[in-house]
């Protein structure tokens, strides 16, 4: 981050420096397990009549990262924010959905994603999670799932990426969502099965050449359409080859483990310090793939209060993703600050504001993201 935001950003804020000490998670009590640690920090609860509106200034122009050039016959990536090929600067990403269910495992190809979404799929089974794995340079995907459902959350999520959906089918609640414009590109139940002496829902992956097999049955554009994201890069990203540590945020809190209020997955990011990013963790382990044995690992973490909707007594659910001013946390490099987060449209792009309405800057590099529930916000334990 450039001194003089730091600098701007410390002056803006400081009125808010004491945020934290009321922490109160979505208006709910944090956990009793929570309250009982001194080291456990509470989930802060922003209230939004209390913060400030987001702001629309130039921020970008201001940051050196959108005056940075990437190396020659590079880009910077809308995912990452690092160089990558401008063979590929066109190319929309695809989002894969993948079953996060234990007798799934092991995952392929989890690790490979640019951003990956932990997001609950069904209110019963333990609040059990999916992943929606965002890759830009799907060509090289030698093996990635297996493939499960989708939901309409993923769908709305997938399109403010302009992202082509990969998944198995889905309840009838999709429908809605499939038939609107932005919606109907996507492929459903075309990829390989592979046996594995698991039942069959368990058997379907993206495979090499599978994609490019899709997109030429489909006639779908490989290259961004006219639902491209509204600007060129997802995030604001800090400047190329610098840090945001956070380190000058006054309201930033100890960050080395983050467990989140799953109880089916028991999701939990621990801070790896020889690699300055955070280890996803299922059911107890490290996520490793079973492709290459690399762990799932994010420079950023992205938190998103999150209220939903049931559709029946089934389980299925929606998230309500469209909002304004809703209260998250931004975590990096072993610190976490809140932050709010809001969506204008379904197609609009999710952006995240400091405590002063200000669009924050992130670090370059792999990003996960979880909507957690409004209703155990207050059980998010970061410590």
């Amino acid at each position: 981050m450039k001194k003089s935001s730091l600098k701007r950003m410390i002056c803006e804020i400081s009125a808010c420096a004491l945020i934290l000490s009321g922490m109160t998670g979505c208006g709910r009590k944090a956990s009793s397990q929570a309250e009982s640690k001194e080291d456990v920090t509470s989930v802060s609860t922003v209230s939004e009549s209390a913060t400030p509106e987001p702001t629309e200034e130039p921020i970008q122009a201001e940051s050196a990262a959108a005056e940075a050039q990437p190396p020659e016959g590079m880009y910077f990536s809308e995912l990452t924010g690092e160089p990558i090929s401008t063979d590929l600067q066109e190319q929309r990403p695809v989002a894969v959905m993948v079953d996060n269910e234990k007798i799934a495992y092991p995952h392929y190809g989890i690790a490979e994603g640019d951003v990956v979404y932990e997001i609950m799929n069904s209110t019963k089974n333990g609040r059990i999670t999916r992943l929606m794995v965002l890759v830009k340079d799907w060509g090289k995907i030698q093996q990635m799932g297996s493939i499960r459902s989708v939901r309409p959350t993923n769908i709305i999520l997938a399109s403010e990426w302009n992202a082509v959906l990969c998944h198995d089918g889905g309840p009838r609640y999709v429908n809605e969502y499939f038939a609107k414009d932005y919606g109907r590109e996507h492929f459903s139940g075309t990829f390989s099965r592979i046996k594995n002496g698991k039942p069959r829902e368990f058997t379907e992956y993206v495979c090499a050449g599978d994609l490019d097999k899709n997109f030429q049955s489909t006639g779908y554009s490989r290259t961004y359409n006219e639902f491209r994201p509204e600007r060129d890069s997802h995030f604001l990203f800090v400047e190329y080859n610098t840090e945001n540590d956070l380190s000058g945020t006054p309201e930033a809190v100890q960050a080395n483990t983050v467990v989140l209020p799953f109880s089916h997955t028991n999701s939990t990011l621990t801070y790896n310090t020889g690699t300055g990013t955070y280890d996803l963790s299922c059911y107890g382990s490290v996520h490793t793939d079973a492709e290459d044995g690399q762990a799932a690992t994010f420079k950023n973490v992205i938190l998103q209060c999150c209220g939903f909707s049931e559709y029946d007594d089934a389980g299925y659910m929606i998230y309500d993703v469209v909002q304004q001013n809703k209260p998250g946390y931004y975590i990096t490099d072993g610190r976490a600050v809140p932050i709010t987060w809001s969506k204008d449209s379904e197609t609009g792009i999710t952006k995240y504001y400091d405590q002063s309405g200000h669009e924050i800057e992130i670090n370059r590099g792999k990003t996960y993201i979880s909507l957690v529930p409004e209703d155990s916000w207050g059980s998010l334990s970061i410590s």
